[in-house]
């Protein structure tokens, strides 16, 4: 899958309503895609942007500790993050996918909070069916700031969970 030279366009400030900062913390149990490992990276989408993160070689437990900011303008759109193993001789093999909303978490922005003790939960979103988490996820206001970690289980394979953070950037004069 090669990608095209021009890099997609980035939205205008005003059509933005912020930045969401992934922190890519790490994998766990993922599966085995080479010999007795697997050399995973991530990919991650929202609408017409992809990021990535480094590969890790050799390791099914793998730690990036990695930050990807995406442009937020449409929140109805989910974010997918998809794991790979990075071949050097054939096409990289999926090892998995997972996808989260952001509504939930855009919510408790607009909460307006700011003087709560850290450590504060604001909102709680359950593992469903329509989410890929394995585990309850808690926003929580923490050093002047709300985030969300997250436990994804991966889709469409026979092992593995991701652990990211979200954690907004407001823009001045976005929407």
């Amino acid at each position: 899958m090669a990608d095209s030279p021009a890099e997609p366009e980035l939205p205008h400030l005003d059509q933005m309503l912020g930045l969401l900062r992934i922190h890519i913390k790490r994998g766990i149990n993922l599966a085995v895609r080479d010999v007795r490992s697997s050399d995973p990276y991530i990919v991650v989408k929202m609408g017409k942007q992809k990021l990535k993160t480094r590969v890790i070689e050799k390791d099914v437990n793998p730690e990036w500790n990695e930050e990807l900011t995406l442009s937020v303008v449409d929140p109805k759109l989910p974010v997918i993050l998809t794991v790979y193993d990075h071949d050097t001789w054939s096409p990289d093999d999926p090892m998995g996918d997972a996808e989260f909303d952001i509504i939930p978490f855009l919510e408790a922005l607009r909460m307006q909070v700011s003087d709560l003790p850290d450590g504060t939960i604001i909102t709680r979103v359950q593992p469903s069916r329509q989410n890929c988490l394995a585990e309850e996820s808690c926003i929580v206001f923490n050093d002047g700031k709300i985030i969300q970690d997250m436990a994804l289980r991966l889709r469409h394979v026979e092992s593995g969970e991701l652990e990211i953070q979200l954690q907004w950037i407001e823009l001045p004069r976005a929407k």
